[in-house]
């Protein structure tokens, strides 16, 4: 059992079991959190949904509209102008084929997203033991599979992030930084809420969202009623 050291069991006396406000979730997380860097807040959901079953698995993207507040590493695999555009566009590593080569060569590629262009996907397909595992293979539905990808670069630096259920079913995101204003991540929460309400499951029966956490890095996980 894992143990905790004292800060996170005083900040956790602090916490109520009975559910809270979006917005009193989010004062709470804040209020608790004790470390010395800038902690990010996290939103996790427990879905009534069958990992198992692909139609049932939730992959979507959100923009927040005050972003994240972490800096987003992005490689981009493409060719001739896509690949001067991407790089304009604040792409941290670019390249085509020979990326590709590298990548399978070296066994790792040290980015938090991949965007590819669709004619790069047929190199980038062959990466799937390094990039599979990370959660990191281009997929049109996150808009990661793109012909346009300096507009993607530009998204997913401002704050577009991915929403994608674990084998679980659980789903867990960052909303922001402790050092924002509340407002600003009650904003971004509901962004993701509205966005994960809308990619339930046709084949989903029962109860869809069963329970809502929100908590920062090293803080305890508060319990939230998102219809208040």
């Amino acid at each position: 059992m894992k143990k905790h050291g004292k800060k996170y069991t005083q900040a956790k006396e602090k916490i109520s079991e009975t559910k809270q406000s979006k917005s009193e979730a989010i004062k709470t997380c804040q209020e608790v959190a004790s470390a010395k860097f800038d902690e990010s807040i996290d939103a996790s959901f427990s879905l009534g949904i069958d990992p198992k079953d692909a139609e049932q698995n939730i992959r979507s993207t959100v923009s927040l509209p005050n972003g994240t507040g972490k800096e987003v590493k992005i490689a981009v695999f493409a060719g001739g102008e896509a690949l001067t555009e991407a790089e304009e566009a604040g792409a941290d590593i670019v390249g085509g084929k020979e990326l590709a080569t590298k990548v399978a060569s070296e066994e790792k590629l040290d980015v938090d997203i991949v965007i590819s262009t669709p004619e790069m996907m047929a190199e980038v397909g062959q990466l799937g033991k390094i990039l599979g595992p990370k959660g990191l293979m281009p997929n049109p539905k996150t808009g990661t599979v793109t012909p346009n990808v300096s507009k993607a670069v530009e998204d997913f630096k401002k704050g577009k992030i991915e929403i994608k259920n674990d084998k679980f079913g659980n789903l867990q995101m960052s909303i922001g930084k402790v050092s924002f204003d509340s407002d600003s991540l009650l904003q971004n929460f509901d962004e993701v809420i509205a966005e994960v309400l809308k990619s339930k499951p046709a084949s989903s029966k029962g109860e869809y969202i069963k329970s809502v956490y929100i908590s920062s890095t090293m803080g305890p996980s508060i319990p939230v009623d998102i219809n208040l």
